[in-house]
């Protein structure tokens, strides 16, 4: 381990570059659909070993001593970015005649510009490094700060946020419960590169016991989460309501087609909604179509409202996505909203959330003026793109139940959960992930739908057109779905609803008290480092 770890720190020019970019890609492993979180010891290790060898000038100035630190991360950031992010660029290709030219911005610039948060993060650590395991806890302070940033900057991409690679299974889900994604992520930093430690054997000791006992708690939690933990109260039997996910898994090329084709796609969500259950079971209370699913503006259209109340029974609520306009005036632009309807069986619209947070480049053109100059348009054809609601609302449905509506990648985001969630029963996300194919990035997004449930203790309803769709409880387990490609409905019960938070603080609260407690370290430890070599 000694001989390896000073070959790593040793190696330089183009081999020290191939093993950043090679370290980051092999962590993709841990990510889904692999879910082999032992990747990321192997990759963490290795960068820990390439940070201990980047060394400057010591003539340099600060930001000369910390660019070989800022590039090694950088090139940890673009392997693991390109390798985790390549999907993207199957969006262009719906259109491929139109944004083909796009590919390599989607699949090499955009990680390019995601790295930069990687480079931060380890030319922060960079300045409180030391030998022993001060540098660790640097390194997984200066991640979980990246982390966050990454989170808001532009709007934000926490995407793949390392601490998704701690979470692949149920039982390694329920610590972000306590301390949240973010939390999770900054410990797991730390858990992931203290094997380095054995390689340089300062602070081994305590560094690799520190990690094991940080892991083993890990995993106690979630076994007691899971099989211990008092759970949300089982609903009488009666009041139990019960979801169809409908899941047409139309070609998302279809949609941007004819009449014909919209009007196809239509009756293809009526007739899976109005099949009927199987094995004698119960009808559904509530149907859930996913995101843009009705392939027209609805409310121009009352003979599609009418066939919606021809298909629902009256005690029915169907739940479906579709894009909403909103008339301003004469010589202002009609604004088009991405949006969730509530339908009840007479075809009425009782209810209605529109989404507040847009994919950039996806449903509106950032610098939209400077932009358009060159060409550059949405992904999603709509005049002058979507426009963002102002805030989020529950939806009520009769008999009391309240869903907190998530469309799309809102769910990845762990601050959108705030507002009304505390009166909500269960969170909604319903979206289109036809738009990836069958490629790692719906398997990615379902996983962070699945911790935004553990988060929030919500038991969660996801419907996707093409998948993956699925009923979640507020523990992360699957109660009942479809898999990615899958044509069909899925009928399940909600027997439980919301749990206790759990928790005397903020999620929040806690990741910034685990920041600080790791800066601490980090400061102790290199002032032994400095104090040494005095």
């Amino acid at each position: 381990m000694e001989r390896l770890a000073d070959r790593v720190i040793l190696v330089w020019g183009f081999k020290r570059s191939l093993l950043a970019i090679a370290a980051g890609a092999f962590a993709v492993l841990a990510l889904p659909p692999f879910g082999f979180f032992a990747a990321m010891f192997v990759s963490f290790t290795l960068l820990v070993w390439l940070i201990d060898g980047a060394a400057a000038s010591p003539d340099s100035g600060l930001i000369g001593r910390l660019w070989p630190a800022f590039a090694t991360g950088w090139l940890f950031g673009f392997g693991y970015f390109v390798a985790g992010l390549w999907w993207l660029g199957h969006a262009l290709l719906v259109d491929q005649e139109e944004f083909a030219w796009a590919l390599p911005l989607a699949i090499l610039g955009l990680p390019a510009c995601l790295a930069i948060f990687y480079g931060l993060a380890v030319a922060l650590a960079r300045i409180f490094w030391s030998d022993g395991m001060g540098r660790i806890a640097a390194l997984a302070a200066g991640f979980g700060l990246m982390e966050w940033l990454r989170s808001v900057v532009l709007t934000g991409f926490p995407w793949n946020a390392i601490g998704y690679g701690m979470m692949p299974v149920p039982l390694m889900m329920q610590s972000a419960h306590v301390i949240g994604a973010m939390g999770v992520t900054t410990l797991a930093v730390f858990v992931f590169s203290a094997p380095a430690l054995v390689g340089t054997r300062q602070g081994a000791r305590t560094g690799i016991a520190l990690a094991v006992l940080l892991f083993a708690a890990h995993l106690s939690y979630g076994a007691y989460a899971l099989y211990v933990a008092p759970r949300a109260e089982a609903l009488p039997e009666d009041k139990r309501p019960v979801v169809r996910l409908v899941q047409p898994d139309i070609d998302q090329a279809a949609k941007m087609d004819n009449d014909a084709d919209r009007n196809a796609i239509f009756e293809t969500h009526l007739k899976l909604s109005a099949e009927a259950p199987r094995n004698g079971g119960r009808k559904p209370d509530i149907i859930v179509w996913p995101e843009t699913s009705i392939p027209f503006i609805l409310t121009d259209n009352q003979d599609a409202l009418t066939r919606i109340a021809d298909t629902l029974d009256d005690n029915q609520i169907l739940i479906a996505g579709a894009v909403r306009a909103e008339e301003m005036g004469p010589g202002t632009p009609t604004r088009y909203y991405n949006s969730i309807y509530v339908i009840d069986g007479r075809g009425q619209i009782i209810a209605a959330s529109d989404k507040v947070h847009l994919v950039p480049f996806g449903e509106y053109l950032p610098f939209e003026d400077l932009l358009t100059e060159f060409g550059i348009q949405n992904v999603v054809e709509m005049p002058g793109g979507f426009s963002a609601a102002v805030s989020r609302h529950l939806l009520a449905l009769p008999g009391g139940l309240n869903l907190y509506p998530l469309i799309c990648y809102e769910i990845i985001f762990p601050d959108e959960m705030t507002g009304d969630i505390e009166d909500a029963n269960a969170i909604l996300n319903i979206t289109n992930d036809a738009w990836f194919g069958a490629t790692p990035g719906p398997y990615q997004h379902f996983q962070q739908a699945r911790v935004r449930a553990v988060e929030t203790g919500l038991p969660l309803i996801r419907d996707a057109n093409s998948g993956i769709s699925a009923i979640v409880n507020a523990q992360g387990e699957i109660i009942a779905g479809l898999d990615l490609e899958q044509t069909g409905f899925i009928d399940a019960t909600l027997d439980r609803l919301g749990v206790e938070a759990g928790t005397a603080f903020p999620r929040q609260t806690y990741f910034w008290l685990t920041e600080a407690l790791l800066i601490l370290i980090a400061l102790v430890s290199r002032r032994g480092f400095i104090s040494g070599l005095n």
